[in-house]
């Protein structure tokens, strides 16, 4: 036991390195997935014609694609048409891109679940549809899908061990790259598997906490149409 505690406290420096890049890639996927899912949320449910057709179409490409597809195509792919990205910008974008799909139908099914009676309501006061849904809907809706938004948040630092195929220096590529030097691959990847754990279980507390505090008392998300 002595033996693998001091292993891990020598290798621990590397897979530290990793883990902050694993992080800033959550954090920036995350973001630009939130920037891409809301208004893709809010053009499948309120908008119409090729709007509503268009948000459909993303949706379900980007869900119904492999996520490492959607990583090649934007790291070798963009390249033959004179866009070349980093590595982590790359990686970034891509793992954003995949959550801005799921992260919408999360938008989605928050927004469904309040009543409809409220918007209504709202533009009988004397508001326009728009100013209803940004003043009424849309921050309830926030609240409402924090429960289902945090599992994006611990699947993408998950997700995010997919970044090393294109070379990215995350936890797992750290952890590949010191099993190539130490030849002790089965006591890497037990640390490495209890780093992600550590650190998932981590995120979960913080977002627990932050759903309790903003939940609203007896009302919560019915699911989707």
């Amino acid at each position: 036991m002595i033996d693998h505690i001091q292993y891990f406290i020598s290798i621990w420096p590397e897979l530290f390195k990793g883990l902050v890049v694993s992080l800033e890639l959550s954090v920036g996927a995350l973001l630009l997935g939130l920037v891409i899912g809301l208004p893709m949320a809010l053009m499948r449910t309120y908008g119409k014609g090729i709007v509503k057709a268009f948000a459909v179409g993303y949706i379900e490409l980007i869900r119904g694609t492999p996520m490492i597809v959607q990583l090649f195509l934007i790291y070798y792919g963009l390249p033959d048409l004179g866009i070349l990205l980093d590595r982590v910008p790359a990686a970034i974008i891509a793992l954003g891109i995949n959550s801005s799909a799921y992260q919408a139908e999360y938008f989605r099914g928050a927004i469904l679940s309040i009543d409809e009676g409220q918007g209504l309501a709202a533009q009988a006061l004397g508001m326009t549809k728009q100013q209803a849904i940004l003043n009424i809907i849309l921050p309830q809706a926030l609240r409402l899908v924090i429960p289902p938004w945090s599992n994006e948040v611990i699947y993408m630092v998950k997700y995010t061990s997919v970044a090393f195929l294109i070379a990215v220096p995350e936890l797992m590529a750290r952890g590949k790259m010191i099993i190539s030097q130490t030849f002790k691959p089965l006591e890497t990847l037990f640390w490495v598997g209890v780093i992600y754990i550590i650190v998932l279980s981590i995120i979960a507390k913080v977002v627990d906490i932050i759903e309790k505090k903003l939940a609203i008392p007896g009302f919560q998300m019915s699911g989707e149409d």
